[in-house]
């Protein structure tokens, strides 16, 4: 008998300690942040901060709460990622609702709101649109950090706009407004300043795809055919129609296509474009200005 099914069939009361023990030597193979994950888990069954574990290590939680616990270990156990178990991940200091309809919020893309707030005035009216805005992080992002700015976020999924508009709401972003739309197909607008996108780019025959979090993560928001490249060509060039002249386009790409997507903007004319590297030094980031000769 495991030590894990001895505790569950156990009438003894528990502890904090002993559950983080048994947690973390059941994921320490399976994951390099067993203990992180095992605390996490546990602090999302009680409802409270990992400083409450170490204030009150002998606290012994609920049967329901130890049992909620022992099921989150096991999905854990079994590769699900820890924001797919919550519901909810970290992104700009500010904590959005995610599900297995939409990507996990990852660093890198913090770049994209790095670059664009550089980019969209503080002190004036602009007009922006996120492309594929997934649980909506870039968009409510930028419509807090912006509040003159009008935003368009678009999704091509009825479940991913549902998570982003509950995120909208929550976190008070009045400001962003939700189309269903494959990237520009069903929006009309014309004269934004900034197009923008974290489209999916990864081949299908990607061995990544087998790895980590993204055996988990939406298919549709991860693979583009043509060697990842096919979303990022077509939004290049349906953006050409909608952004006004002297705006920008900023597209997060892999690490390894940054020569490939210079060609695609290059043949569509953008100019003065530009790779920007992500906080572990790869080329993330294009981004040019539509200005027709």
């Amino acid at each position: 008998m495991t030590r894990q099914s001895a505790i569950a069939s156990s009438a003894l009361p528990i502890s904090i300690r002993d559950l983080l023990s048994i947690a973390i030597e059941q994921l320490v193979k399976n994951s390099d942040s067993a203990e992180l994950d095992a605390e996490v888990l546990l602090c999302h069954c009680l409802n409270k901060n990992r400083s409450f574990l170490r204030a009150w290590p002998e606290h012994q939680p609920s049967p329901a709460q130890i049992a909620q616990f022992q099921m989150l270990i096991e999905q854990r156990w079994q590769g699900k990622p820890i924001a797919y178990l919550t519901g909810q991940r970290e992104f700009w200091s500010r904590n959005f609702k995610v599900s297995p309809d939409v990507l996990i919020p990852r660093p890198d893309t913090e770049l994209l709101i790095e670059l664009s707030l550089a980019l969209l005035p503080a002190d004036r009216p602009c007009k922006t649109i996120d492309l594929g805005t997934g649980s909506g992080i870039i968009a409510i992002t930028l419509a807090a950090e912006r509040p003159l700015a009008d935003i368009v976020a678009s999704d091509l999924s009825a479940a991913a706009l549902a998570i982003a508009r509950y995120n909208a709401e929550r976190l008070d972003a009045g400001n962003v407004r939700f189309i269903q739309s494959h990237w520009f197909d069903r929006i009309d607008e014309t004269g934004f300043d900034l197009v923008l996108s974290n489209p999916p780019y990864i081949a299908n025959d990607d061995p990544h795809l087998q790895e980590g979090d993204v055996r988990f993560e939406p298919d549709s928001a991860l693979i583009s055919a043509e060697n990842g490249l096919q979303d990022i060509r077509l939004i290049a060039e349906q953006a050409r129609r909608h952004l006004k002249d002297g705006g920008q386009l900023l597209i997060e790409h892999g690490y390894n296509q940054q020569t490939d997507v210079q060609a695609i903007f290059t043949a569509l004319n953008y100019r003065q474009f530009t790779t920007h590297a992500d906080l572990s030094g790869n080329p993330r980031v294009t981004s040019g200005i539509w200005n027709p000769i």
